[in-house]
């Protein structure tokens, strides 16, 4: 959750055109300052960490924007209110493609024995996320009070109890279903309905629902609601009104989009931009 909004910025290109991403450091490659580490990082747009692995977990939160994980064989994407959960020793990439503020909750082995032991995204309830505005506000050092560190494991001990929500936008690589995510992706205002998706997938209407559950396990509506959401974010944060953005994806009016977005979010999109900027 909420942190400085990001403002939109124009995004670096290279002389061919191609962007150029921002290559950050990895913080911590040997051994953890402390066994519960706290770091917050404000990214510009198209940033990235490189693949990487530690014996530590490792729990991501965007303030804003919103974080990408890139594992071998699965791609994680949460914006609020989700996290992201990585067990220790897991080889993952860090992307954003807007700018992003977030922050890592870095877990020595031995605390991380009542987390998921696979990588999964994690609601963050009201008061864990306002614990991570305080950390993020508040960052504990070295030497540590014993308040910061009881509060650290108060964090580690609500994530414990966070529902797993695999991915907030999961992905697929199955043969039919695959091709028409990635249109979706390419084009979140595609006004195709479900039989006419299907047809372009060369299927049935029946089978292509019976993928998209199975492999996304949610229905095809709601993972196209869930792009809009994700790609109405930066938007909202770059100053964008919600008129536009409800037309740029597809919406006919507003007030349709505004009811999608508070039904998935728990918030107006106005209340959003205003919760972010207020931080």
């Amino acid at each position: 959750m909420p942190a400085p909004a990001a403002r939109a910025s124009a995004v670096p290109h290279t002389a061919a055109g191609v962007v150029a991403r921002h290559h950050l450091p990895v913080p911590f490659t040997e051994a953890l300052p402390a066994p519960i580490w706290f770091r917050s990082e404000s990214m510009p747009a198209e940033a990235s960490y490189p693949q990487h692995r530690h014996p530590w977990g490792e729990f991501v939160y965007s303030f804003s924007g919103v974080m990408e994980i890139k594992l071998a064989d699965m791609h994680y994407l949460a914006p609020p209110p989700y996290g992201i959960w990585l067990p220790p020793e897991v080889e993952h990439r860090g992307l954003n493609r807007h700018e992003a503020c977030h922050c890592s909750l870095y877990i020595a082995a031995e605390h991380c024995r009542q987390l998921p032991i696979n990588p999964c995204a994690l609601t963050v309830s009201p008061l864990l996320r306002a614990l991570l505005e305080h950390l993020r506000q508040h960052p504990p050092g070295l030497p540590r009070s014993e308040a910061e560190s009881r509060l650290l494991q108060v964090v580690v001990d609500q994530l414990t109890t966070a529902d797993c929500a695999g991915s907030y936008l999961p992905t697929s690589r199955d043969p039919l279903l695959a091709p028409v995510l990635a249109a979706l992706e390419a084009n979140p205002a595609d006004e195709r309905s479900l039989p006419e998706l299907a047809r372009s997938a060369h299927t049935s209407e029946r089978t292509l629902l019976r993928r998209a559950q199975r492999e996304l396990g949610m229905s095809l509506a709601e993972w196209r609601q869930r792009l809009c959401v994700v790609r109405a974010m930066p938007l909202l944060d770059a100053g964008k009104t919600v008129e536009s953005i409800a037309l740029d994806l597809g919406y006919a009016s507003a007030s349709t989009f505004i009811a999608m977005f508070r039904k998935l979010t728990g918030k107006t999109p106005d209340e959003f931009r205003r919760q972010a900027e207020s931080s």
